[in-house]
């Protein structure tokens, strides 16, 4: 068994965050800290693989699941309410689907219950040559990268993962050998028997097509006590390019 890495922020009810493909808990510090302001004990996890949790050779949603129970039982974490986004959202979908009982309150963020094609080779490729390189500054990996991933907010994202190895060398906090193969299966669909009967909450950016109008059926089959919020102007890092309106969203879902 693993112990995932997590930042625990305020007290009260548990509130977990599980972060997306390629992120870190880290990512949510923002959004953590405004919650445990409203008396939420957050909890900012990383996934395996990712951020400062171990790196292990296996990884899909069904031990990724697992990984969530076993954090909520090493914590005593009972009736919680938990929030995913993206590949994030995948797991929490499966944590719903494995351990019903371990949640009160679901919230999916831009990722929907079906299939999505592989979509991520090419931040792979230039993440791998970005390791590959001895870089010995953080404005050197931001101009490497670009070439690969012009869109500077992602490669932003991406940069997040950047640590010093050493004194010299910088490294990413992802085990890119372990993602590359599991990048082939992050899009699976939720399996077609489940069904999650709490308060569900899904919020989709105006501007991604993660989630269209014409996913909203299924989605109401898996969870009939979904409500589904579309944020207009974001794409899928919604949380990020809206957060006050993200904030109010949840907060009155919650």
């Amino acid at each position: 068994m693993i112990q995932l890495y997590s930042s625990i922020i305020g007290e009260g009810t548990p509130f977990l965050f599980l972060h997306g493909f390629l992120g870190m808990g880290d990512n949510w510090k923002t959004l953590g800290n405004k919650f445990s302001e409203e008396g939420y004990q957050v909890h900012l996890i990383d996934q395996r693989n990712h951020g400062r949790s171990p790196h292990t050779s296996e990884m899909n949603y069904e031990v990724m699941s697992q990984d969530i129970k076993n954090y909520c039982d090493t914590h005593n974490l009972k009736n919680i309410i938990l929030l995913g986004h993206s590949m994030g959202g995948k797991v929490a979908m499966q944590i719903a689907a494995d351990f019903p009982e371990l949640m009160q309150k679901l919230i999916i963020v831009d990722i929907a219950p079906k299939y999505y094609a592989p979509h991520h080779q090419e931040i792979l490729e230039g993440l791998q040559a970005l390791e590959n390189q001895n870089l010995t500054s953080r404005g050197d990996a931001e101009d490497f990268l670009a070439e690969y991933i012009p869109d500077t907010g992602t490669r932003l994202f991406l940069l997040k993962n950047l640590y010093w190895k050493t004194k010299e060398k910088l490294s990413l906090r992802l085990n890119l050998e372990v993602l590359q193969e599991a990048s082939k299966n992050v899009g699976l669909a939720l399996a077609d028997d489940v069904v999650f009967e709490k308060p569900t909450l899904f919020i989709n950016g105006g501007n991604s097509n993660y989630i269209t109008k014409e996913d909203k059926p299924l989605i109401l089959k898996h969870f009939p006590n979904a409500s589904i919020k579309t944020i207009e102007g974001a794409g899928h890092w919604v949380h990020a390019e809206k957060m006050p309106e993200f904030f109010k969203i949840v907060t009155e879902f919650l």
